[in-house]
This record gives structure tokens, C-alpha cells and sequence, in this order.
């Protein structure tokens, strides 16, 4: 991807959001980041990844495994 494309991605992409003010006092004292919009993009990446995570644990115990089965034998 070319820098121009880039530079119009993220143009297109700033935004105007409503962001609770105490939470985001707090997430730069405990992020240890200096700037808004590196934490929230930093809680953005936790969040997903959380979520990802989340899912794949559910998705434990779900397999149902042949009893029969030796792996040894393969």
C-alpha cells in the first residue's frame, strides 16, 4: 500500500467520538501513553483481541473426539 493511500485511510478514518473524559484520564495514567488517540487505540487493539480470545475459549470442550482414535497408529 503507497503512503498516499495511507495518508487518505486515515484522513478518511479521523473522527469525532464521545469519549468519557474520566476514562480517558485513567487509561493514559495506567497506559503510560502520552497521547489520546494512541490509547484509544491501544484499547481498541486490547478490546478485539480480548474478544478473540473470548471466543476461542468458548469453543472449548466442544470437539467431539473419535474414542477409537490412536494417534500413535498414524
Amino acid at each position: 500500500m503507497t503512503l498516499f493511500i495511507r495518508m487518505i485511510i486515515i484522513l478518511i478514518m479521523e473522527t469525532n467520538l464521545a469519549v468519557d473524559s474520566t476514562l480517558l484520564k485513567y487509561a493514559l495514567q495506567i497506559g503510560g501513553l502520552k497521547a489520546e488517540n494512541e490509547t484509544i487505540n491501544l484499547a481498541l487493539e486490547e478490546f478485539i483481541k480480548k474478544r478473540k480470545a473470548e471466543s476461542i475459549i468458548s469453543a472449548f470442550n466442544t470437539v467431539e473426539y473419535d474414542e477409537n482414535y490412536n494417534y500413535k497408529n498414524f
